[in-house]
């Protein structure tokens, strides 16, 4: 999917970012388009408005599932100039409002050992926020489709949203499911983050294809199996914490990993401590 949309439902396209295969979805409806995050700089943008031309000539509103910048940092260059509405979470569109430097600044400490050059594009990105906010759900019409934005509680953020696509039978979801590799816990709810899968899977059926925040998209066990791995982790999390256990040993026993489970480990006890 590297470089062009590829259709995955009808009037439903992925586009894969290659460099963090970030997925950006674009949905087809008579007269309208709607394209779910922008990825990280305004090239990268770039060269996606271009891939989305070449699938249709219509006007655009996007979507932004949540405020990390490789799902966001491109708003300036799509929906700026001719402005475009662009929705998302409250507290996303408050980040990227009043807090940009800040972001540009954790965007940048992320990357900078793995991606230096990315990390200094990031430097000085220009920030769009989001012009219409979600709190808890919107119904968009996206040229006579129904596209449904659906705030599922805390997970990856706190300002995560669904994209649902009832007549597709497509759940985009942002980085609440990852593929490609570990869900990233750094800025996460990871006690919280199980329920909000369940409310994710709730909205689909055993035929729904899932859209990730990262990687190929896949299908409803995928997600199940995913759950399974996140109740586990916030089980061992509360134990851990009752037992007195420091973090390093919880992350031992943990799905996903050590280093992402540990970086679990650590929010959930600052849940757990009332100071996150």
């Amino acid at each position: 999917m590297t470089g062009r949309f590829v259709e995955i439902a009808d009037g439903v396209h992925v586009y894969r970012e290659p460099l963090l295969r970030v997925n950006v979805t674009l949905v087809v409806g008579d007269g309208a388009a709607l394209l779910v995050d922008t990825l990280s700089t305004a090239g990268q943008a770039a060269e996606l408005a271009a891939a989305a031309r070449a699938v249709t000539p219509h006007p655009w509103t996007v979507v932004n599932t949540h405020h990390h910048f490789d799902h966001c940092f491109g708003n300036a260059t799509l929906a700026a100039d001719p402005p475009r509405p662009v929705y998302a979470h409250a507290l996303a569109a408050e980040a990227l409002r009043e807090r940009p430097d800040r972001l540009r600044r954790e965007a940048y400490e992320e990357i900078r050992d793995e991606h230096p050059a990315l990390a200094e594009e990031l430097v000085d990105a220009a920030l769009l926020a989001p012009t219409h906010t979600v709190h808890t759900e919107a119904t968009l019409d996206v040229g006579g489709r129904e596209v449904v934005l659906r705030h599922p509680g805390r997970g990856h953020t706190d300002a995560d949203l669904l994209v649902h696509l009832p007549d597709a039978d497509v759940l985009v979801a942002g980085d609440l499911v990852e593929q490609s590799g570990p869900p990233a816990f750094e800025d996460s709810y990871p006690l919280q983050w199980p329920d909000a899968v369940a409310e994710l899977l709730r909205l689909t059926t055993p035929s729904t294809v899932v859209v990730p925040g990262h990687g190929d998209p896949v299908d409803t066990e995928f997600v199940r199996a995913q759950h399974a791995q996140l109740v586990e982790l916030a089980w061992l999390i509360r134990a851990g914490h009752t037992g007195g256990a420091p973090p390093e040993r919880v992350a031992a026993e943990a799905p996903f990993g050590a280093r992402p489970a540990l970086a679990a480990a650590r929010r959930g006890y600052a849940e757990l401590d009332g100071t996150s």
